[in-house]
């Protein structure tokens, strides 16, 4: 079992979106990439910790690979622009690639080289590409937030079966 740490908007959203992946084993929401230890969700929206929201995934690699994990990163947000995703505006928003190895660092670093070279979006990406510091878990009400409410997005309701 392998690590993946991404921040991409409004961790709702990007963890429905790994969930349902063939090959992740788990994901859990929380906050990466501040100054502040074990901050509250009411403590990131204040923009003054640093964090940004994200979903940590433990995934299977002989099931998917880090590479397929970062097309859906880059499918599921728009990385030009910088602490804003939509509606949602603030540091807790931005783009980011938190790695676990030498290698999901290369591999993201080539990914931001290539997608820039194919002209995907009309600006540059801004996405950061961090060693990941330390996780701190989200308030339970926040994990799996989507599933639990029969959602597939934050906008979009699920059909019923």
């Amino acid at each position: 079992m392998e690590k993946a740490t991404f921040a991409a908007g409004c961790f709702w959203g990007v963890e429905a979106a790994f969930r349902q992946l063939d090959g992740v084993k788990g994901t859990r929401v929380g906050y990466i990439g501040g100054q502040t230890e074990s901050p509250t969700y009411k403590e990131v929206c204040s923009d003054r910790t640093g964090h940004a929201e994200a979903v940590e995934i433990a995934y299977d690699p002989e099931r998917v690979s880090y590479d397929e994990l970062l097309e859906i990163f880059w499918a599921n947000h728009n990385p030009t622009t910088r602490n804003r995703q939509g509606f949602d505006i603030g540091s807790q928003y931005r783009s980011a690639i938190f790695t676990h190895s030498p290698e999901q660092a290369e591999a993201a670093r080539s990914s931001i080289e290539r997608l820039g070279g194919e002209n995907r979006w009309r600006n540059p990406i801004v996405t950061q590409v961090v060693e990941a510091p330390e996780f701190y878990e989200a308030e339970d009400y926040h994990q799996q937030y989507l599933e639990k409410r029969g959602r597939s997005s934050c906008t979009v309701e699920l059909a019923a079966s």
